[in-house]
């Protein structure tokens, strides 16, 4: 379980992030054309996995904005997008916000994604959706970095997170 912050007060998540060196959990979420997207059908490409409790609020809208502008000039890298909004409302925002290199993927089949991966929220008025975090996986979905924001209205480190995708690049 990890500790973190909503807007000051400590909140809980049912786990912790899976670790640096550690193969990621597999996952079989949704995508915007309903259809299942398992994680290695994502390819054998570096992956920035940003984790969002809801692209409907301002940080979360934030950081896909910036890691979808980033990964413009990166080179064999997916930036996945996950969250509990459904394929529709994560199409609607992608759409509106012109995010052309973003793959948006729900969790609305899939609430184990949030235990495996450790970022489900367990108390406070969050509690169900997930935390904020950011990994990112080498080709062979090995964990090269992973960070649990602590501060869930806070936006995560992208210069750490992209120093990762470069280191492996």
């Amino acid at each position: 379980m990890a500790t973190i912050k909503f807007k000051g007060t400590a909140i809980h998540t049912a786990g912790n992030l899976p670790a640096k060196g550690k193969k990621a959990p597999v996952f079989k979420l949704v995508g915007g054309d309903l259809k299942d997207v398992a994680l290695d059908g994502l390819g054998g490409k570096i992956k920035i996995i940003n984790i969002v409790p809801s692209l409907d609020t301002p940080v979360c809208a934030l950081s896909a904005k910036r890691f979808n502008a980033e990964a413009v000039s990166l080179k064999n890298v997916v930036l996945v997008n996950i969250s509990a909004d459904l394929p529709f409302a994560q199409k609607r925002f992608c759409e509106s916000n012109s995010l052309d290199n973003i793959v948006t993927l729900s969790t609305m089949r899939s609430p184990d994604f949030g235990r495996d991966y450790g970022v489900v929220i367990t108390d406070g008025p969050l509690a169900g959706l997930m935390s904020r975090a950011v990994l990112v996986l080498d080709s062979a979905n090995i964990v090269v970095y992973s960070e649990q924001v602590q501060e869930i209205a806070e936006e995560p480190d992208y210069s750490a997170a992209l120093a990762a995708v470069k280191s492996v690049q």
